[in-house]
């Protein structure tokens, strides 16, 4: 049985093995110890049976006013993993929070505009492609920022998508 549980600094040594997949963006440790420290209602971790790291998401709540909004600044399942709704999970866990406790009107994330299979899996979440950002992936390639309206975002105003691609230095960052 799975178990979904927040993520711990112990699991910080433990989940090095799910970061191994080359889709994966991974971090310095201070950058997760400050997910951690900031975030800690928005970073969880999936368990299998014998406390195995199958999965974890990390995220955040930033912006202001009709910008106010979760965003996932990682989600990963290890491969032997997936295919069983895991990441579903993980998102619907980081949106419940966003829309019920921090009344954000959407949720974000960045995806490599390669990331097909990845794509359709949000895609069939339902999030939109907000807009394209060009060179976002270490200056080589673009990324898709895609975004899911909650309840807050009742005119769906934070998905209409923009027309034209944007570099990284256009993005807001809080």
């Amino acid at each position: 049985m799975t178990t979904i549980r927040r993520f711990c600094c112990n699991d910080l040594l433990r989940f090095t093995s799910v970061n191994l997949d080359h889709l994966t963006e991974t971090f310095n440790m201070s950058f997760y110890m400050t997910y951690l420290a900031r975030w800690p209602d928005y970073f969880h971790v999936a368990e299998a049976p014998g406390n195995r790291i199958m999965g974890y998401i990390m995220g955040k709540v930033e912006g202001q006013g009709e910008c106010w909004h979760g965003h996932v600044t990682a989600v990963t399942v290890a491969p032997e993993y997936r295919r069983q709704q895991l990441a579903k999970k993980l998102m619907n866990l980081l949106e419940d929070i966003s829309d019920k406790i921090d009344k954000a009107y959407f949720v974000d994330l960045f995806v490599r505009a390669s990331n097909t299979p990845a794509i359709k899996m949000y895609e069939k979440l339902g999030y939109v492609i907000y807009r394209r950002v060009l060179r976002y992936y270490s200056g080589e390639e673009d990324g898709l920022d895609m975004r899911k309206a909650l309840s807050r975002d009742v005119e769906k105003k934070s998905i209409i998508p923009l027309k034209r691609p944007i570099t990284p230095d256009e993005l807001e960052y809080d």
